[in-house]
């Protein structure tokens, strides 16, 4: 019997990777629940920053674009820099995406992966299968990744959580809860002030706090892009296209330039079409750090020190950590722990190699995951098209 390749994750990642590997006939199992992220841990009414040619999924076969679901679907045609993209459409292209190409996806969950006497790897599924497959992909998008940082945990002591003082963004589907309610949102990235946006829009009292150096920001819209400089799924400049087009020689820089890299590439800055919504209905208080957060006797807080350098204390109802996603192999809990011990890591995230394997043969990771290796560009959907092609060519020739 041919052992199959497994494909943990059912994202954009996992489902261009599944794509390009079954296209090679290479025997596929795909698990998980489709978009899921985009689906359940976004809020309701969100709209993507990426424009419509950073949006399609890759794959081998023509016909499966973002544009091609909008014509299949009846829907207004999103395909200029100017089109914006609603999360709930996104979502229901990746639902046809895997309906197409992975009809027999199977929704459940992988619950633990080892490696198997005489190769491959033993999985074990939460529906009590069991079952040997000879690589596996992750493909697990920001599954378990959400960050808090140390000066927000104080007041959190089980973790972030919707209904205790302090929680992650991903963790806000419907914003309407906090109608009539003071909201503090700590970043100044996009998803601090969509989110900003969305609640205050939902009728909160919003005031975001930005930390450090950072200042709330817009992008430049389209019509002021710079023109003479090369087009990336980003916009126009040397730097982006570069690492969009060519990220393989990203690997080979010194590890401290790729983790300040993965950061400072593309950081926080909101989208140009959210600056009219943004300004005017949520306030800004830039500070030059958080130093704790508290609950308050019931009434949740930050103690932040002002650029003046004055301490002072800001309370609130309820504060969201718009404070992104941190890459650590030790939340990917269904790795076995030998697995895990055996896996070079940088600063928590899996040192890959040639066609994103990882140091345990036959043991890949796409996505997120792989951004400390291949650069920002693995932070976003269009990152498929580089990486889709490669891991399926890696993994045909190894273990084809």
């Amino acid at each position: 019997m041919i052992r199959p390749v497994a494909v943990i994750g059912a994202g954009p990642f996992g489902l261009s990777t599944a794509a390009h590997l079954r296209a090679r006939g290479i025997p596929v199992r795909v698990f998980g629940d489709p978009m899921v992220s985009w689906r359940d841990h976004m809020p309701e009414g969100m709209l993507l920053k990426s424009t419509p040619a950073a949006s399609s999924f890759d794959c081998p076969q023509p016909g499966h674009t973002l544009a091609d679901y909008c014509d299949a679907a009846g829907v207004r045609r999103l395909v200029t820099d100017e089109d914006i993209i609603p999360a709930d459409t996104f979502v229901a292209y990746g639902e046809w995406f895997q309906q197409r190409l992975l009809p027999d996806l199977e929704r459940v969950r992988v619950v633990s992966v080892d490696q198997a006497q005489g190769g491959g790897f033993d999985l074990k599924l939460d529906s009590g299968e069991q079952f040997t497959a000879r690589a596996v992909v992750v493909a697990t998008g920001l599954s378990g990744l959400a960050h808090l940082p140390p000066e927000l945990a104080g007041a959190a002591a089980d973790g972030p959580a919707p209904t205790g003082p302090v929680s992650h963004s991903s963790q806000h589907h419907d914003l309407s809860r906090f109608a009539g309610k003071e909201l503090i949102v700590v970043g100044a990235g996009q998803s601090a002030l969509e989110t900003a946006a969305l609640a205050a829009e939902a009728g909160a009292r919003v005031r975001v706090v930005s930390r450090g150096r950072g200042r709330v920001a817009f992008g430049a819209p389209p019509w002021e892009q710079p023109r003479f400089r090369p087009e990336s799924p980003f916009g126009r400049a040397w730097s982006l296209w570069a690492l969009s087009h060519h990220a393989d020689p990203y690997r080979f820089l010194p590890e401290p330039a790729r983790h300040y890299l993965v950061r400072r590439v593309l950081g926080p800055l909101g989208a140009w079409w959210l600056r009219d919504r943004f300004e005017g209905a949520v306030q800004v208080q830039e500070v030059r750090r958080v130093l704790g957060a508290d609950a308050g006797d019931g009434a949740p807080g930050l103690t932040v020190r002002t650029h003046a350098g004055r301490t002072e204390r800001l309370g609130a109802d309820h504060v969201i950590a718009a404070t992104g996603y941190r890459v650590d192999i030790a939340a990917m809990d269904f790795l076995g722990h030998e697995l895990r011990t055996r896996l070079v890591v940088s600063r928590g995230a899996p040192r890959l190699g040639a066609g994103y394997v990882s140091s345990v043969p036959g043991l890949y990771f796409t996505g997120l995951p792989a951004a400390s290796s291949y650069g920002p560009v693995m932070r976003f959907v269009c990152g498929t098209e580089f990486a889709s092609p490669r891991l399926a060519r890696h993994l045909a020739a190894a273990h084809g």
